[in-house]
């Protein structure tokens, strides 16, 4: 079997270009993708459930990358991309081509002044909207009620959604590293799952 390195470096003609998934992966699957992957932890434990899932983390932070890239050297379907999670979302991933996202414990940024570098905007949601397949799922929990209830304000103002109730699969989620500081801390965790539906017209 060939070797192969997990992280995916951008590179000028990848900038206009959508990623190349079976190539990338050497194999046609379906595709989950883990927005803000953080060290890896959750992504890894979720590629080792699911062998028969690709598994592909955006993460922009570089030392973050490399600990990703340590942890899945011996993991075949994983792969990391360094870029920023709307660019990656909007540019580099081929429509209609993921299955799940996941948006765990994006930054909140919970300063009033800082509240426009969230991740969750109307924006990103046409971007998932576009990469997700028919019915795909896009996942989010937080420890914020305040961007929880913009997460749910946005999605429940977007045609090409349906907020879903949580499903036993919601509950058995790997736990991320910053949901089990949450969790030690005794803060609530909210979660919603957002099904894509056909826009109304």
């Amino acid at each position: 079997m060939p070797t192969f390195s997990p992280v995916i470096e951008l590179v000028p003609e990848l900038q206009v270009a959508r990623l190349d998934l079976v190539q990338l992966f050497w194999r046609s699957a379906p595709l989950h993708v883990d927005l803000g992957c953080g060290d890896g932890s959750f992504l890894c434990e979720m590629a080792q459930q699911f062998p028969k899932t690709n598994f592909l983390g955006i993460e922009r932070l570089t030392k973050r990358v490399e600990k990703v890239r340590r942890k899945t050297e011996k993991i075949e379907n994983v792969r990391v991309l360094r870029a920023d999670t709307l660019f990656a979302v909007r540019y580099l991933l081929p429509k209609n081509s993921v299955e799940t996202f996941y948006l765990l414990f994006p930054d909140p940024w919970p300063k009033r002044r800082h509240q426009f570098r969230r991740t969750f905007t109307r924006d990103f949601l046409d971007a998932v909207a576009d990469a997700l397949d028919k019915h795909g799922v896009l996942r989010v929990a937080t420890d914020q009620l305040d961007y929880f209830h913009q997460v749910e304000r946005i999605s429940r103002a977007h045609q090409q959604f349906q907020v879903v109730p949580l499903s036993p699969d919601d509950a058995v989620l790997p736990i991320t590293k910053f949901e089990k500081k949450f969790r030690d801390e005794g803060a609530p965790i909210y979660r919603l799952t957002l099904r894509k539906t056909s826009p109304v017209r």
